[in-house]
C-alpha cells in the first residue's frame, strides 16, 4: 500500500497543470514562522565573513540558549563563554545588550512550551539572528554526541554545538498578532478536542448525576466554542491582509472557515514556496525507505500535524466536490489504491492549489 504513496507524489504532480503549478523556492524551517518568508537567508550557512574576524580567520559566533521559567543560561560558541540571567524584564534587557555587542552569526533557542516566547521576541525584535528549534531535534544531537548528562547549563552547550553544526535557517518571528490568532486557532483545537472526550463518556457512563454534570459540561464547551469561533472572525475580518486570505482561501470548494483560520495561523509559508517545497512542510510528500538494493514501502510524516488534519478533512470533502482533486482521487481509487493513499493525493493536490491560489492573489476558477 505505501509503495502507492510513492506513486501518489507523483500523480499529484503531473495532476498539477493548471495554471495554479510552482512558485519561487525558498528557505523553510520548522518553527518561527511568520507572514513573511524571506527569498534570501543572510545567515544560511552562518553567512558572510563577521566583522571579528582576523587575519583571515573565520570566527563564528553562535549562541545557544536554554530557556527555563525564570531563567535562561546562555552558551556562546566557539569561546566557551557561558552565563545565567533571569527572564524578567531587566534579565531580557542584558542578554539584548549581551548578545548585540557579540553580534552572533546565529542564536538558537529550544521551544519550551512558550517559556521561550518573549526570549525569542526580546531577540528579535533588536534584528538579531534568531531561530527556535524542535527540541526532539537537540535532544537526537545530544545523544548522537554521547551527551547523556541533562543539566541547564549543559543543554545551552548542547544548543550552542547544535547550531554550530547543523545551521538551522533564520526565518522572521511571528508579530504580536499572528501569535494571538495562532493562540485562539490552538484553543479551538483544543475545545474540539475536549468536546469529542466529554461526548464520549456521556454516552459510556449511566449514574444519572453523573451523565447531567458531564451534559452541563458538554453544553459550556459548546458555548465556549462559539465564543473563539467569533473571535477568531473577528480577529481575521480587523486584519485586511488575512481577510483577502480568507477569501482566497475558501473560495477553493472543500475548504471552509476551519481549514482557512488553521492555514492562516498556521502555515504562513502558504504562497511562498513551491509545490515540494510545501508539500514537505505540511508532511504530505512521501519519504523514501531505500538502502542498497532494498527498496522500502513510501510513506508520508513529519510536517506540521495541525495543519495536516484539517487539510485531511478539507479533501475529504474536495473529493466529492471539487472536480480537480475529485479527479484524481478517482483516478487512483479506479486504479486500484486504498483509499487512504488515494486521499494523500487529494490532500497534495488541494494543498497545491492553495498555494497557486494565495501566491497569485487570484480566486479559484472553475475550469
Amino acid at each position: 500500500m505505501l509503495k502507492d504513496v510513492a506513486r501518489v507524489g507523483r500523480a499529484a504532480d503531473k495532476a498539477d497543470g493548471s495554471p495554479y503549478t510552482s512558485g519561487s523556492p525558498e528557505t523553510v524551517g520548522e518553527l518561527g514562522a511568520s507572514s513573511a518568508v524571506p527569498s534570501v537567508n543572510p545567515n544560511s550557512r552562518l553567512g558572510p565573513v563577521s566583522p571579528h574576524d582576523k587575519d583571515g580567520t573565520m570566527e563564528r559566533i553562535v549562541v545557544g540558549i536554554d530557556v527555563a521559567k525564570q531563567q535562561v543560561d546562555v552558551h556562546v560558541r566557539p569561546q566557551g563563554e557561558a552565563f545565567t540571567l533571569a527572564t524578567d524584564e531587566a534579565g531580557l534587557t542584558g542578554l539584548v545588550e549581551r548578545m548585540q555587542k557579540l553580534e552572533p552569526r546565529l542564536v538558537v533557542l529550544e521551544a519550551t512550551g512558550g517559556y521561550e516566547v518573549p526570549v525569542a521576541a526580546a531577540l528579535g525584535s533588536a534584528g538579531l539572528p534568531v531561530v527556535v528549534v524542535n527540541p526532539r531535534q537537540i535532544r537526537d544531537y545530544a545523544r548522537a554526541t554521547g551527551q547523556l548528562a541533562k543539566t541547564d547549563a549543559l543543554d545551552a552547550r548542547i544548543i550552542a554545538l547544535f547550531g554550530e553544526a547543523v545551521q538551522p535557517a533564520v526565518r522572521p518571528l511571528l508579530d504580536e498578532q499572528a501569535r494571538i490568532l495562532g493562540e485562539l486557532v490552538a484553543r479551538r483545537r483544543q475545545l474540539v478536542e475536549m468536546l469529542a472526550a466529554e461526548s464520549n463518556r456521556h454516552r459510556q457512563v449511566h449514574e444519572r448525576r453523573v451523565r447531567e454534570r458531564i451534559a452541563a459540561h458538554l453544553e459550556w464547551l459548546r458555548q465556549a466554542l462559539k465564543e473563539l469561533e467569533r473571535d477568531l472572525h473577528d480577529t481575521i475580518r480587523t486584519t485586511p491582509l488575512w481577510r483577502a486570505r480568507e477569501t482566497l482561501l475558501t473560495s477553493v470548494p472543500g475548504v471552509g472557515d476551519v481549514t482557512a483560520h488553521t492555514l492562516i495561523a498556521e502555515l504562513p509559508e502558504l504562497g511562498q514556496l513551491d509545490r515540494r517545497r510545501i508539500a514537505a512542510l505540511v508532511g504530505v510528500a512521501p519519504l523514501n525507505r531505500d538502502s542498497g538494493t532494498f527498496r522500502g514501502r513510501r510513506m508520508i510524516g513529519g510536517g506540521r500535524a495541525s495543519v495536516r488534519t484539517v487539510l485531511y478533512m478539507a479533501a475529504v470533502t474536495a473529493s466529492r466536490c471539487n472536480p480537480a482533486v475529485a479527479a484524481i482521487y478517482q483516478r487512483l481509487i479506479a486504479a486500484g489504491r486504498p483509499a487512504k493513499v488515494a486521499l494523500v493525493a487529494a490532500m497534495r493536490k488541494l494543498l497545491v492549489i492553495l498555494n497557486a491560489i494565495v501566491r497569485d492573489g487570484r480566486p479559484w476558477q472553475p475550469a
